[in-house]
């Protein structure tokens, strides 16, 4: 028996999506007594004249019975005899393209419906592109409703030219192409003795036999870090799904951006202790060591991933507001979640043809190659090398409406001005001579990115600005980095290791983050349980909310549009 295969149906609105899939079900006999009765009863109420509406059997909305469309994404699971299934049926009409996107995104293979008396339409191309978009490597092009133009091998050859157009245009691999009708059944489930001049494969004998490769089967192990478990202070796990490869007690791994290195002590899957692990399950790992990991972090073995802060990539916008330029909205990618801006819209793609076009604004469904940069530095990675890593999706701050969804393609290179702070080997980003603004142009608090290159050792630093001001004598602790930086006279007096660092109350100045904030401490044992606790809780309102102090450094100043500053 092969695989388990999950795949998607998709197509502009109408091409039959629903009632293939519902005829699938029907003639493999994969439905209950009280489905087929439920479904003669439906079909005898709706459009097709008492006929059986295999659609029914996918479309659960009300509204998606009245209006005879896919609202929703549908899910189904079935099995026949050689394999196991899941399989969405998404939405054709432009208005619930997202919808489309959300059942993509976790398919290995798109069925495209295309209507055999329309041809290729605009939707088709979108959502052809859209799959792509979203990494799925293995297309079928059924050709739809064979029956409406008598079963005509020329009008069949015309479309298939169209469809081998697109498939250049787009550079797929792996694709066929079936004629069918999903209402009658032609070259669903069985072969029809209508078109004795197709040669191929029913429909359901090519999602039977279709080949997946596994890429995650023998490639680098990461698991993208989902939460911290600490259920008693002997055992500390750090939890999530393992993306790819395998994992093995003894391993020694990597944990990023921080770089950082343990051996794996334990690991857990299902709540059992388990010797190896491999990629899909989701797993809890122990290691031999104390190191600085939270949710947004990655454990790595023999990855190759980048650390950076820019990148091109290709997104679908999908928010009923047009796009906004140096906007700043949450980029999740992984687990991590990370303020963002899209500096740059490189161009759009138009849908028919392919072209490049350059434009200033993107509008709902587009699809464009963009540049966007992260407030921070981050873990990233190419789409095409690692999925979980090299995938994403905008969130807007206000509505929390997902904006866009996308893949990164290139990743730039860290420069010396992305780093705050630089001495030999150590590089760490902060953000305490960015300046803070209420803007009055959308009533929300906005950061303006300072520009300089990076200070190091015997360096002057600009400690006050026009929403900061600090002591010229003050130990800057960078706790993501594990290094302090220590002024005197606002120079820079010294970068060291955390774990070399004194506090001590006669002669310590003031303490505060990277970020600014002044850090609660006044003597050694409060220092080292702050520090303690920031191991554990850093994760926790209640954590920031007791040592740290936002306002002793730092103001916000009120400013019509702070973007013209």
């Amino acid at each position: 028996m092969s695989g388990l295969l999950k795949f998607i149906t998709c197509g502009s609105v109408d091409d039959g999506k629903s009632t293939l899939i519902g005829h699938i079900l029907y003639d493999s006999k994969l439905l209950y007594a009280d489905q087929e009765k439920a479904l003669e009863l439906e079909s005898k109420a709706g459009s097709r004249g008492g006929k059986l509406d295999y659609s029914l059997l996918l479309d659960g909305l009300m509204a998606e019975h009245e209006q005879g469309i896919t609202i929703d994404v549908a899910y189904r699971y079935f099995t026949t005899d050689k394999r196991s299934f899941i399989v969405a049926d998404t939405p054709g009409h432009e208005e619930y393209t997202r919808n489309m996107a959300v059942g993509a995104s976790f398919a290995d293979l798109a069925v495209i419906l295309v209507d055999a008396s329309k041809g290729v339409l605009v939707q088709t191309r979108r959502h052809a592109r859209i799959s792509h978009l979203m990494g799925i490597k293995n297309f079928v092009f059924a050709v739809n409703k064979m029956d409406i133009i008598d079963y005509d091998e020329n009008k069949f050859n015309q479309i298939e030219e169209q469809i081998n157009e697109l498939v250049a245009q787009i550079g797929l691999e792996n694709t066929a192409i079936i004629p069918l009708s999903a209402t009658e059944g032609d070259n669903v489930t069985h072969l029809s003795a209508d078109m004795p001049w197709y040669k191929g494969k029913t429909l359901l004998d090519f999602l039977e036999t279709v080949e997946i490769n596994d890429d995650n089967a023998d490639n680098a192990f990461y698991l993208p870090v989902q939460r911290v478990c600490r259920p008693d202070r002997t055992f500390r796990g750090f939890q999530g799904q393992c993306e790819s490869g395998k994992l093995t007690i003894g391993d020694e791994i990597t944990v990023l951006p921080s770089g950082e290195k343990a051996k794996v002590k334990s690991i857990y899957a299902s709540g059992k202790s388990v010797g190896q692990a491999i990629a899909g399950q989701a797993l809890t790992v122990e290691l031999d060591k104390e190191i600085d990991v939270s949710r947004g972090c990655v454990l790595t073995r023999d990855i190759k991933v980048q650390i950076g802060k820019t990148f091109s990539s290709e997104i679908l916008w999908m928010d009923d507001e047009p796009l906004v330029l140096n906007e700043e909205y949450i980029l999740q990618v992984g687990t991590n979640s990370i303020v963002a801006s899209i500096e740059k819209i490189n161009y759009k793609t138009d849908v028919n043809s392919g072209e490049k076009v350059k434009v200033s604004s993107l509008h709902k469904n587009e699809l464009a190659d963009c540049t966007i940069k992260l407030a921070n530095i981050s873990t990233l990675a190419k789409f095409k090398d690692y999925q979980a890593l090299g995938s994403f999706i905008l969130v807007n701050r206000v509505s929390n409406m997902t904006s866009a969804c996308g893949v990164i393609r290139n990743i730039d290179a860290i420069n010396k001005e992305d780093y705050t702070f630089i001495a030999d080997n150590i590089k760490i980003a902060a953000t305490l001579f960015d300046e803070y603004y209420y803007n009055m142009r959308d009533t929300k608090i906005d950061k303006a990115l300072s520009k300089y290159n990076g200070f190091t050792i015997g360096d002057t630093l600009p400690l006050k600005g026009k929403t900061y001001n600090y002591p010229d004598k003050i130990d800057i602790i960078a706790l993501t980095e594990k290094k302090v930086i220590t002024v005197r006279q606002g120079k820079i007096n010294a970068i060291i290791a955390v774990n070399k660092y004194i506090y001590d109350e006669d002669i310590t100045p003031a303490l505060m983050d990277s970020r600014g904030f002044a850090i609660n401490v006044y003597d050694k044992k409060s220092y080292e349980k702050f520090y303690d606790e920031y191991l554990v809780d850093k994760n926790q309102a209640d954590f920031w909310n007791k040592w740290v102090d936002c306002t002793k450094y730092r103001h916000i100043l009120f400013n019509d549009n702070y973007w013209i500053i």
